[in-house]
């Protein structure tokens, strides 16, 4: 058998991870029949516990980790400055990590976060597998709550938007301006965020009757570059689609720009959807219409549960997925 991990002994002893980090570093009240039932499922496992993880347990630091995948993205930059806030009300700093899109970078900051003790972290993976090891360990550790984007498998909370919910606005909007085929342009499906949107633009596209090409479903990268290159490759393709959805406003911003040089005037030749409500959307010619997410709620939320469990409160681990809108402007008016 290999490293005997908290998760061992909390499955074990029936109870959270939380609950046996309590329970062994005697931080917070656990009634004596738990922590008995948690000494003795380490004992029988042989556990030895993580020297840093208890000393932490011991002595807060008031501090927490946030990783994200890239403080370039407005997005992000706007999220951790609403966590930092929302900390803040709760005496609390922040420790801020980007794990540059990459899952072995992730890795390291999270095992950096744990080596510097803060109390609980706050993430949005990278991966949707590639990182499942990693943030699993450190939800052994510590306290954990993922955000936006989640890793399945882990005992932790989660809170986002609720992306079904998103397209179904988009789409509803699109069908509403007589749209009869669209196309979506999005990143890799290498994370919840953009699986759950591609699935809910495929869904609701075929519950309106909109026509979808595979070929008009391209994806690449959270980047205005590649919604450029995107916009390039759709209308070399011809004919082209009523409308193009795209995953998150970077793509949608770079789609704009490559239809404006092209000549491509928007939205009386084409209509254009973002994702995200960042603050250029507003800028953009024409502006964007897109799904503004709740980006002050979100955060919130997570230092609400994050708190929750450093506060000894027991709960299951929570799925918040809070409601979008959708802020229409003048690329989708005709």
């Amino acid at each position: 058998m290999g490293r005997v991990t908290i998760r061992d002994v909390a499955e074990r002893a029936q109870v959270s991870t939380a609950t046996v980090s309590r329970a062994l570093s005697g931080a917070k009240p656990v009634s004596p029949a738990v922590v008995d039932q948690v000494r003795r499922a380490a004992d029988e496992l042989g556990y030895a516990g993580n020297g840093i993880a208890s000393a932490l347990r011991r002595s807060r630091t008031d501090t927490v980790g946030m990783v994200v995948p890239s403080i370039a993205n407005p997005f992000f930059t706007g999220l951790v400055e609403h966590v930092e806030h929302a900390l803040q009300d709760v005496g609390r700093q922040l420790f801020l990590c980007s794990s540059r899109s990459d899952p072995e970078l992730e890795a390291q900051r999270l095992r950096s976060l744990v080596a510097r003790q803060v109390d609980g972290i706050i993430i949005s993976p990278v991966h949707g597998s590639l990182s499942t090891t990693a943030v699993r360990w450190a939800a052994d550790e510590l306290p954990l709550v993922q955000v936006d984007r989640y890793v399945t498998g882990v005992d932790s909370d989660w809170v986002g938007v609720d992306d079904d919910a998103a397209l179904e606005l988009v789409m509803e909007h699109l069908a509403d301006r007589g749209v009869r085929s669209a196309a979506f342009v999005s990143s890799q499906l290498t994370n919840s965020s953009t699986e759950l949107r591609g699935a809910g633009f495929r869904r609701h596209a075929a519950r309106l009757g909109i026509a979808v090409r595979e070929r008009d479903v391209l994806l690449g990268e959270y980047s205005i570059e590649w919604g450029r290159q995107a916009a390039l490759a759709l209308l070399a393709a011809g004919p082209r689609p009523d409308a193009v959805v795209c995953a998150d406003d970077l793509i949608a911003l770079g789609m704009l720009q490559a239809c404006a040089a092209a000549g491509v005037d928007v939205p009386r030749d084409l209509l254009v959807t973002g994702f995200d409500d960042i603050p250029f959307a507003a800028l953009s010619h024409p502006p964007l219409t897109t799904v503004r997410q709740p980006q002050a709620e979100i955060a919130a939320e997570a230092v609400r549960l994050l708190s929750r469990v450093l506060g000894a409160q027991e709960a299951p681990p929570a799925r918040v997925a809070l409601r979008p809108s959708l802020t229409v402007r003048s690329s989708t008016s005709r």
